[in-house]
């Protein structure tokens, strides 16, 4: 007798997402207990070793003797709990933005106080260097074994995989933006499979490389035919709330998500705050705040680093001097006015890597400009430059000497790029807001692609630095900036 075998269900396009998704979270859990594991019970042995008489904890309130054994459990499984408990795993935060590492420390420091107060309530004398080595150990291995996790998945996804294929919809211009951006991050995990736009005609292409779908009437069939587990509105003036309203409930059988994209663009996530009123998803965002609590904090640590640095690399910088002036005719520092925060001029320095002449060549090499009609000047293989100019540019050796600028205040740290006047002189309105704060030494768009990035790119990351900008923001930049300046193409 022969037995008709069943045929493997087809999983739909939402179960799909979730399967990798699953998968995805499983093995970060994996990685999360291993860690927790390793870093208590190998807290316990630096501590104790394996002297079982030595792995009790004193009496308590009441009077009982608790073993470090059961207590590095009880931690263990606590922790694990923590990190479930405060979503670490969430599908809304893997793979790109910094609220899975929030998550991962507040969760952490919630069960560290926990503990303490646990502790404290019944009198139970535990080792302190035991929890002192533990909690910040496990936790530092864990936001380690989370980078790597990222890594691995930023991998994936620029490969096509593990992302939500998403279909988009809304107005030919908001779909080419919504496209465009997602396209230049594709860590955040959406691949752009299609789109549906007003009056569109299936087989059209738009923005050079979107597949038009169909018109706003056909996208749950649109998005089925190309197998799409995610819908993005770019925009909704075509689509009323009642009619809204209907697809999102269309979405629900084959478990497809539902994404809003407001018009507005380039909000820092801790300016958005999301309030439901009357029904209404209300969208708040918080005004740009130029002044306040943390000028002054970012001061003290400008000069406090700047200071700092300007000392351990004193005889570096010393040497870079000396080799400039063995190997080039002409002074060491080379300085040039640029426009600061509130358009007022200031003196630049750094360390001279062209020849002595070279503001008199400018209009010989202008022709040579990477990018025609740019604001910005770029010019790559410029001639101007001497040998060892090539060699310090390269790994922006040239700039350490804005460490002084940023001593006495016309710069900082971190800030958008300090133009010359010819550039401002060709500035459309909007760039003004880049004079709110004070220029950097480095910024949000030397990270993001240094000299291999185009005008408008550059000022758009200039423009949310300047009204998203936080001691955070420009810890991060600081610590990508190392890997900028290391990176293959460096600067021209």
């Amino acid at each position: 007798m022969t037995t008709q075998r069943e045929s493997p269900r087809v999983l739909v396009s939402g179960e799909r997402r979730e399967a990798w998704l699953s998968r995805y979270s499983s093995r970060l859990f994996i990685t999360d207990f291993l860690v927790i594991i390793w870093a208590v019970i190998g807290s316990q042995f630096i501590w104790f070793g394996t002297a079982r008489d030595a792995a009790n904890a004193q009496y308590g309130l009441f009077g009982l003797a608790l073993n470090y054994g059961l207590v590095s459990v009880g931690i263990a499984v606590g922790w694990i709990v923590a990190l479930a408990g405060g979503a670490t795993r969430d599908a809304t935060v893997i793979g790109a933005g910094w609220t899975e590492y929030t998550r991962v420390i507040n969760s952490t420091l919630k069960l560290f106080g926990l503990f303490a107060i646990v502790v404290y309530l019944l009198d139970v004398d535990v080792a302190r260097g035991f929890i002192i080595t533990a909690f910040p150990i496990g936790l530092l291995v864990l936001l380690a074994s989370r980078w790597i996790w990222r890594q691995w998945l930023t991998i994936q996804r620029r490969a096509g995989r593990y992302s939500a294929d998403a279909v988009l919809t809304g107005s030919r211009e908001t779909v080419e933006h919504i496209a465009r951006r997602l396209g230049q991050q594709p860590e955040a995990g959406y691949r752009v499979v299609g789109a549906c736009i007003e009056d569109g005609v299936a087989g059209q292409v738009i923005g050079g490389n979107i597949r038009v779908l169909g018109d706003l009437d056909h996208v749950i069939h649109a998005m089925e035919d190309v197998g799409a587990d995610t819908l993005i509105i770019t925009s909704s003036e075509h689509l009323p709330p009642d009619k809204l309203r209907a697809l999102s409930w269309s979405l629900e059988p084959a478990r497809m998500q539902l994404i809003m994209a407001p018009a507005l663009t380039d909000v820092g996530g801790p300016r958005i705050h999301t309030r439901p009123v009357a029904g209404l998803p209300l969208i708040h965002v918080e005004t740009p705040r130029f002044e306040g609590g943390q000028r002054p904090t970012k001061r003290v640590f400008d000069t406090l680093t700047s200071f700092a640095l300007l000392t351990a690399l004193s005889i570096p910088m010393l040497g870079v001097a000396l080799i400039i002036k063995l190997t080039s005719p002409g002074p060491v520092l080379f300085g040039q006015e640029r426009i600061g925060r509130g358009g007022k001029p200031f003196r630049m320095l750094k360390f001279r890597s062209m020849v002595v002449d070279a503001e008199k060549l400018l209009d010989t090499v202008s022709q040579k400009q990477v990018v025609e009609g740019s604001v910005l000047f770029k010019v790559k293989d410029d001639p101007r430059i001497t040998p060892f100019g090539h060699f310090i540019r390269r790994y922006s050796i040239d700039e350490l000497p804005q460490l002084f600028n940023v001593l006495v205040g016309s710069m900082s740290l971190v800030g958008p790029r300090p133009p010359l006047l010819r550039e401002v002189e060709k500035y459309e309105t909007h760039v003004h807001r880049r004079f709110l704060v004070k220029p950097g030494l480095t910024g949000l768009w030397q990270v993001s692609g240094r000299s291999d990035l185009n005008w408008d790119e550059s000022v758009r990351l200039d423009l949310y630095y300047v009204e998203n900008w936080s001691l955070t923001t420009d810890a991060v930049i600081l610590f990508r900036t190392v890997k900028a300046v290391f990176g293959s193409s460096g600067v021209y």
